[in-house]
């Protein structure tokens, strides 16, 4: 038992499980402190977007981010790292999008051996049941991106979103 007071503000950190579940898919699942409205425009508007998405000790600095996050629209971001010459392209677009509960796009880049990625927003009451499936095109390609640690989610990009939405609350 805590012995903090019950009174007392608390955050609850919650682990983030990745699971491959077939030949072709990557799920993982995150339980966010906040509601799915708070988690949901985190997802979708680029000043809250961009205070969270890029993980802060990989060294990477997201240099432009366009959302237009509807049914049909698209996204474009631009990083750059200081071992890269080049900055890096990653777009595409949104195949569906329902407010506060679901998004879904793909990832054109480069070639067609992107995954589509769907993220569900689960409100609990008071906390959200992230979840986020990549559906790869091949087997192949998913053993690929393990292998070169080239899958999008990390437990620290989700604790930064944690940080920005209780800072969010906090703030409401």
């Amino acid at each position: 038992m805590d012995n903090r007071s019950e009174s007392a503000a608390t955050t609850v950190k919650h682990g983030t499980t990745v699971e491959r579940t077939s030949a072709r898919e990557l799920v993982v699942t995150r339980t966010i402190n906040g509601p799915a409205r708070l988690v949901f425009e985190a997802w979708t508007r680029p000043e809250l977007f961009t205070q969270w998405w890029v993980p802060k000790s990989t060294g990477l600095t997201l240099l432009s981010c366009e959302l237009d996050v509807r049914t049909g629209g698209r996204y474009r971001l631009v990083f750059s790292h200081p071992a890269a010459p080049d900055p890096a392209e990653f777009f595409g677009r949104y195949l569906e999008v329902t407010p506060h509960s679901r998004i879904v796009w793909t990832n054109d880049e480069g070639d067609e051996s992107g995954p589509v990625t769907t993220v569900t927003f689960e409100d609990l009451g008071g906390t959200t049941r992230l979840v986020v499936h990549d559906l790869y095109p091949s087997k192949a390609v998913l053993d690929d991106a393990i292998a070169t640690e080239s899958v999008s989610w990390s437990p620290e990009t989700f604790d930064q979103l944690d940080e920005l939405i209780a800072a969010l609350g906090a703030s409401a």
